[in-house]
């Protein structure tokens, strides 16, 4: 299992960036995303996204961050600029255990720092959370999440010189 904390949205600022950070969270690997404030239009956005592109990807908002914390049998990673390089990090990550990927959206309080197993830096310059996350997950995955099968009722297929889209029930 992997799920992405998401702590500090701000729904007038950040409505687009944490929708997102729960695309690719859902694209690259993660299982769920869990959200600090309560927005229901943005678990409206992905459900739709999941209903048409498919996949078993979770979202869930309004969701008290030290609890879930507290809960988590697995391990506990924090995206940030100040922390262990990104290659470093991964390596030393148990893959047989869940991982919880704290992604912040504001300043981000020292107990997310302190809590976690390991701060993983992605890169040493400001940057977005967005990059930050799908470069984590593509190092993790080992690019698993090129090869998955969503089994939706939409998909996109790679082409060089055209849109190519197939839809269940179309020829």
């Amino acid at each position: 299992m992997i799920a992405v904390l998401r702590i500090g949205h701000r729904i007038d600022r950040d409505k687009r960036i944490t929708t997102h950070v729960a695309l690719v969270a859902r694209a690259f690997g993660a299982d769920a995303i869990f959200i600090t404030t309560k927005d229901e239009k943005i678990k409206k956005n992905i459900q739709s996204v999941c209903d048409r592109f498919g996949g078993n990807f979770q979202i869930e908002t309004g969701l008290d961050a030290k609890k879930i914390i507290k809960l988590w049998r697995g391990t506990i990673i924090h995206l940030t600029m100040y922390g262990m390089d990104l290659e470093k990090a991964v390596a030393q990550i148990n893959t047989n255990r869940d991982l919880l990927i704290i992604v912040g959206a504001e300043k981000v309080p020292p107990y997310f720092y302190e809590i976690a197993d390991i701060n993983v830096s992605v890169g040493n310059q400001p940057h977005s959370e967005v990059a930050a996350l799908a470069l984590f997950l593509d190092r993790y995955t080992k690019t698993a999440w090129q090869r998955k099968d969503f089994h939706g009722n939409i998909q996109i297929i790679p082409c060089v010189n055209a849109k190519k889209v197939l839809s269940k029930g179309s020829p």
